[in-house]
């Protein structure tokens, strides 16, 4: 079988960043995924599941709830790795189009205080896994160490 996109990514020399992942025609629609870096891959430890779930909850709660931004948001969700999030938007967009609103959606989950939305049994799955504190950490982590001061080389997927 074909590789998939993701999988020819050389995850050896990827950095923190914002990168879109790939482009899909829906119809006359373009679907951009967006592959949300949150560490380095196989260089330095991955988010805690319980952080991941939180920043999960928390993030797209904050997406779908923004006034802008709500009605092209289709998906907010972590990788499988550990090592970052997806977000797909309904339109054409590049890396540099959605920094502001990753500083905000981040600076949101970094300072958030109460109640985890959605962190009730009759509303999660597995609503026991949430990590309030080290969400906040590494959502602060992201947004100070990465995209405050976001470069080309956060925005554009190295080349093998």
């Amino acid at each position: 079988m074909e590789k998939i996109a993701s999988f020819t990514i050389n995850h050896n020399l990827l950095k923190r960043g914002i990168y879109v992942s790939r482009q899909d025609k829906v119809g006359e629609e373009t679907i951009t995924t967006f592959d949300i870096r949150m560490k380095e891959p196989n260089r330095e430890p991955v988010i805690h599941q319980g952080a991941i779930h939180t920043i999960e909850h928390l993030a797209a709660t904050y997406l779908r709830n923004d006034k802008e931004w709500k009605d092209k948001i289709i998906y907010w969700g972590p990788m499988g790795c550990l090592t970052g999030n997806y977000l797909i938007l309904r339109g054409d967009y590049k890396s540099k189009d959605i920094v502001e609103l990753m500083q905000r959606t981040f600076d949101f989950v970094a300072k958030f205080e109460g109640e985890i939305p959605g962190a009730q049994a009759k509303d999660c799955g597995n609503y026991l896994l949430h990590d309030l504190p080290m969400a906040k950490l590494e959502s602060a982590k992201y947004l100070n160490e990465v995209l405050l001061k976001i470069t080309n080389e956060n925005l554009i997927y190295p080349e093998n």
